[in-house]
This record gives C-alpha cells, structure tokens and sequence, in this order.
C-alpha cells in the first residue's frame, strides 16, 4: 500500500517524523546523496541513518519540508509503505541535519539477525494491556537504563543496559541459563518507536524462544492512541531530540538535557548544588575533571552571547543526544 502526504499533520508548528524500516538496500551508499539534497533544500534537520539492512532515523521540519522529503522516499517502491510516526513541536527538535551510512541501522552487533526473515508477534497499543497484565507475560523493556529511569510499563523488567548492543548479553546471561521449565511462556518487548524490538524478538526467536510479542509502533504510538486513564504507561518517555520527553498524547515532557553528560534532568536535580548550565549535573559532576568543568562552562558562555545575538553557537550541535536514533 502506498502512502500519501494525507498521513502527514496539518499543522503551522515544526512536524516530527519518526521513522525506519527494514528492507534490503544494496544501493544504500548511492542513496545518500539525493537524500541530504532533498533535506537541505526543504529545511529537514534531524538524523537518518541507511545501511544495506534499511532506514532509520528522526527528522523535523516545516510540513512542507517533512512532506518533500517522504514523497522522495515514497517514490522508491521499497519505500512504499513507510509510515513514519508524527508528533508537533513548537520549534525545530534538532540543529544540523546528518545523513549516515552505517553497518546496522540499529546496532546489536550480531550478524544474520534479520526482521524481514524471523520477527516477533506484533501487538497493537489497544491490546497492549491485556498481553502485559497476563501473569505468564515477562515484560522486558529494551531500550537503555536512562531511557528506563523516566518512564515505563508496569512491571516491566529493567535490563539495566547502557547500549543496545549489551542486550545479548543479558539475554545470555538472565534468560538462556534458565531451564526450559523456567522458561518464561511469553515474551513482550517495547522500545521508543519498534526498532530496537523488530531487532530484538528476531533474536530472541533465533535462541529458541518461542512465544515473543512487541508492541507495533513503540512507546509513541501507544501514548498516542491510549488516553491517558486507560494507560498502563508510568512517567515520560525520552526521545532523542531537543523535546527530550514526551507524555500522553505526544506532548512535551518536562525533563530537560544535561549538556555535559546526556543525561535527562528533573527540575528538582536543576536546584542541586552540582547543577551547573552546560557543565554538570547531579548524574556526572563529580566524574568531571576541572579542564572539563572549565571547558563546557566556556562552551555555554559561548552559547549564551551567541544566543544574546539571535545566532546558534555551533557548541549546541552536541547538546542532545542527536547521534542516537532509537
């Protein structure tokens, strides 16, 4: 099925595309260039990452960037029925735009994982609280420990991960030592936006699980289409942009960034004695040498007049976790 611009909000605020899929892409390289033309010339910025497996990546834009942009990728047949998930924001979400070619779109780091061969069950957000409320259900969140700390399911298991390519490991070492009689009947896996768990319930099948679900859209599309006393959804979820958090119905969350360390950051860790804009914060101050604390806090003087003078200090291409995409 073809998609249409008709998917795309309407909206005079900055449209967010999240997006990715996996398809074979031989061509990936040749790609590159028509993409970040395309991009340049429509006011796209974000990340997109192509790699012989698919793509992947987070955008924003004017609607009629984002729309130039997935007519050009809805052009491509393999393309065809991509469908991005939107959300609004009151300003652009990202400052630079990257078009990146990479080995893996999501990294596991294990070959032959492929979702277009082997993937789990897909569940959609309305019949997402049944399956995790189901007492034979292990619940395991996917994406990394600091994603966790602001937000999850109920009883969703933490595997305490700081990349995603750790996730093996722990499925090693938490999962396939149990005996078959041990053995979890059911498996349900969520991430941000169903990247990380196509990738994920594909592995899992390839270790002799058998009964693995992941939730169709991710985290965004059940916080868009739940309402919010329905949902089984606890705290904010981070995203990988300037908004840095997201709630119910997609709007935006009340966490900020840590410029120093990623980290995402309460109001009430603002008011700490280690809280320092652009330096530190409670979550690494103390890891900080002082040629850091005296570099970053020059970087955000820096940031500060170039604010004062309505132009963008380059030093803000690094402030948000713009690298990762899911």
């Amino acid at each position: 099925m073809s998609m249409s611009e008709a998917s795309i909000p309407k909206s005079d605020q900055i449209v967010v595309a999240a997006l990715y899929k996996f398809v074979s892409l031989p061509d990936f390289e040749e790609i590159k260039p028509r993409l970040e033309t395309v991009c340049t010339e429509n006011s796209v910025l974000g990340t997109l990452l192509l790699a012989r497996e698919g793509i992947n990546g987070t955008v924003s834009a004017p609607r009629a960037g984002i729309v130039a942009l997935m007519n050009f990728l809805w052009a491509d047949s393999r393309f065809a029925d991509l469908a991005p998930k939107y959300s609004i924001a009151p300003e652009q979400a990202f400052t630079r735009m990257k078009v990146k070619l990479k080995r893996e779109i999501v990294t596991m780091g294990k070959d032959g994982i492929d979702p277009n061969r082997l993937v789990g069950r897909y569940v959609k957000p309305a019949n997402w609280n049944a399956l995790i409320q189901d007492p034979d259900t292990l619940v395991i969140d996917t994406r990394n420990n600091y994603e966790y700390a602001i937000g999850t399911f109920e009883g969703a298991v933490d595997p305490a991960t700081t990349t995603f390519r750790e996730f093996p490991q722990w499925v090693e070492k938490n999962l396939k030592s149990l005996p078959a009689d041990k053995r979890p009947k059911k498996i349900a896996m969520f991430c941000t936006g169903g990247i990380r768990c196509e990738k994920s319930t594909a592995y899992m099948l390839e270790q002799g699980f058998e009964e693995v679900y992941h939730l169709e859209g991710g985290i965004l599309k059940y916080l868009e289409e739940i309402p919010e006393e329905q949902s089984l959804w606890k705290g904010e979820c981070f995203v990988f942009d300037q908004r840095v958090s997201v709630t119910h119905g997609l709007q935006v969350g009340h966490y900020d960034l840590c410029h120093a360390c990623r980290m995402p950051i309460t109001e009430e860790e603002k008011q700490s004695e280690k809280y320092i804009q652009g330096v530190g914060c409670p979550h690494c101050y103390d890891s900080l040498t002082d040629d850091q604390k005296k570099r970053f806090g020059e970087r955000q003087k820096q940031i500060q007049l170039a604010k004062q003078r309505n132009e963008k200090h380059i030093g803000r291409k690094m402030l948000a976790k713009e690298t990762h995409t899911e």
